[in-house]
């Protein structure tokens, strides 16, 4: 048999490549002389960055950079390993992880420090960028990234805005002369799963600023903001970005680099099946298995299990899924692929143990996966001899 082993990573206790070499572990141990091929995955969210960089024999770097209230950290990025592409998480610099609860202000967070990273990625020699956008602390529209790549970001009598969502209604003009000239030799991909425009009801501020930490006045205010700049940016580019699908992202900064960096937006999981190269594996396959931590309703909409399952589909190849937890509404996936959906919990335990222990769980449950899978098409194959003899 040939099997292919394509999970995300069980957050908290597994990467995506240490859940896919438990999973193989399990296997092995039904099918000792199988073929297994494991290809970590993620959606373009949290553990993108080491997915790939496990995926592609990369390596993973370090810059000091400006976290989202302008304090010095230190914040990881990678260089895949063709050796040209950078990948960057907009988290790394402008997370909400990295704020207290009380520290939480989109009126002044910024995404100065994700700007820096693509610099420091400028500076490896890189000129294709993948990026991330999940988990930020910001509503700036990407104002402080334009910032740290040289933009001028200019108010009354010519002097730069401030940081922050909060400052964006004093920009008057965006100038271009001083911007990091290898800008123009860049391809940004800019992994990105929402549709939600810049602005109004469904835009950045309404729908994630309560989560920054904005009250509905402050979402109006960021709102309104958002909608001055991107006014600024029309002025200046040509394009509006104000209802453009998927603009909204990660505070609106998917909006600055569509209209200043020509950036292109693309589904995280297929961006994750592009770089690792997961389609090729699939043809002549008996069998793919994915995973992650939480399967629910949510998963149809373009977590990494439905990406991976569609993706067989293709070559009608069946992929059965394992979770550390099973949700609600995991119903629809029944028709994109997935063949079951396989809790990894095998007794009462709490959700600490259940973490802690995550790895001989995966290990267990694809074995018990695999003794199914193999007594399904031994007794199959019997009953195709018998029909012979009839």
């Amino acid at each position: 048999m040939k099997v292919v082993i394509a999970p995300d990573s069980f957050k908290g206790s597994l990467t995506a490549k240490q859940a896919g070499e438990a999973i193989e572990r399990g296997l092995k141990k039904v099918l000792a002389d199988g073929s297994f091929m494991v290809v970590p995955m993620a959606d373009g969210g949290e553990g993108t960055l080491q997915c790939l960089l496990d995926a592609t024999q990369g390596r993973k770097l370090q810059a000091i950079v400006k976290d989202p209230l302008g304090r010095d950290i230190v914040a990881d990025y990678g260089i895949l390993g063709d050796g040209q592409t950078c990948m960057i998480e907009l988290a790394a610099a402008s997370g909400l992880y990295l704020l207290e609860p009380q520290e939480r202000n989109p009126a002044i967070t910024t995404t100065y420090g994700f700007g820096q990273l693509i610099k420091a990625g400028l500076d490896q020699g890189c000129r294709h960028f993948l990026l991330g956008l999940g988990g930020s602390a910001t509503n700036d529209g990407g104002a402080g990234m334009l910032q740290a790549l040289g933009y001028a970001l200019l108010g009354e009598a010519g002097q730069p805005i401030g940081w922050g969502g909060g400052q964006l209604h004093k920009l008057r003009e965006i100038r271009r002369e001083e911007c990091d000239p290898r800008l123009a030799e860049c391809r940004f991909i800019i992994a990105c799963d929402v549709t939600n425009p810049l602005i109004g009801a469904k835009g950045a501020s309404f729908v994630f600023g309560p989560q920054k930490g904005a009250d509905r006045t402050m979402c109006e205010r960021l709102d309104q903001n958002l909608t001055h700049f991107a006014d600024v940016i029309q002025r200046t580019t040509g394009v509006a970005i104000h209802h453009l699908p998927g603009a909204g992202a990660a505070g609106g900064i998917a909006g600055a680099l569509l209209a200043l960096l020509d950036g292109k937006l693309q589904s995280g999981i297929d961006l994750v099946i592009q770089a690792t190269g997961l389609e090729r594996l699939l043809p002549g396959s008996d069998l793919v298995i994915t995973g992650e931590g939480q399967v629910d309703g949510q998963t149809a909409q373009g977590k990494t299990p439905l990406g991976v399952a569609k993706l067989a589909q293709r070559y009608k190849i069946p992929t059965i899924v394992l979770a550390g937890s099973v949700g609600q509404g995991i119903d629809s996936l029944y028709q994109h692929g997935v063949q079951a959906v396989v809790s990894i919990v095998n007794r009462p335990m709490t959700l600490e143990v259940a973490m802690a222990d995550a790895a001989a769980l995966v290990e267990s449950a694809a074995e018990q996966v695999m003794r199914i899978y193999t007594g399904g098409r031994s007794v199959s194959q019997l009953g195709k001899t018998d029909q012979r003899y009839q």
